[in-house]
């Protein structure tokens, strides 16, 4: 939404915007009260959710976060916690394509570079379902595209 606003302050400087370019800010404002609900439970739970994706991970695949001995746990929930951050704050602001052009790309290069596009992959699956357990169904299916997003991106 953010990226869309200043678009249009540019397009429409010395004019009234239509109503087609208006059309996103109306969308917006029908889904802020869920945004801002979701965002405060998101930022409410992130310890219990980064533990439980962790929790999940090591139940289904152990030696994920672990490499020739050496335990990437605290790399891994860092960046777990990064990721949840950025995306919490994508819905906030309504900007998926901002999310993209300022983490997500970056981010990916960073994760191909340590080839863990595969733990990327089942951190952002296990994050969609458990976090579904904190919104309510109508937060999630606004929440949830976004970490499908980032799961496509830095998962492959």
């Amino acid at each position: 939404m953010l990226s869309q606003l200043q678009t249009l302050v540019r397009e429409v400087d010395g004019r009234y915007a239509t109503d087609t370019e208006l059309l996103f800010l109306q969308n917006y404002l029908q889904t802020a009260r869920l945004r801002f609900s979701a965002y405060q439970k998101i930022q409410k739970a992130e310890k219990d959710i980064i533990r439980q994706v962790k929790q999940k991970l090591k139940a289904t695949n152990p030696k994920l976060l672990r490499r020739c001995k050496v335990d990437f746990s605290a790399k891994w929930q860092r960046d777990a916690v990064s990721g949840l951050r950025f995306c919490a704050h994508a819905l906030l602001v309504a900007d998926e394509e901002g999310l993209e052009e300022n983490f997500l790309l970056w981010f990916q290069s960073v994760m191909r570079s340590f080839k863990a596009q595969k733990s990327c992959d089942l951190t952002y699956k296990a994050m969609q379902d458990i976090v579904r357990q904190y919104l309510t169904p109508q937060e999630a299916e606004l929440f949830c595209p976004i970490l499908a997003q980032a799961r496509l991106l830095l998962g492959q």
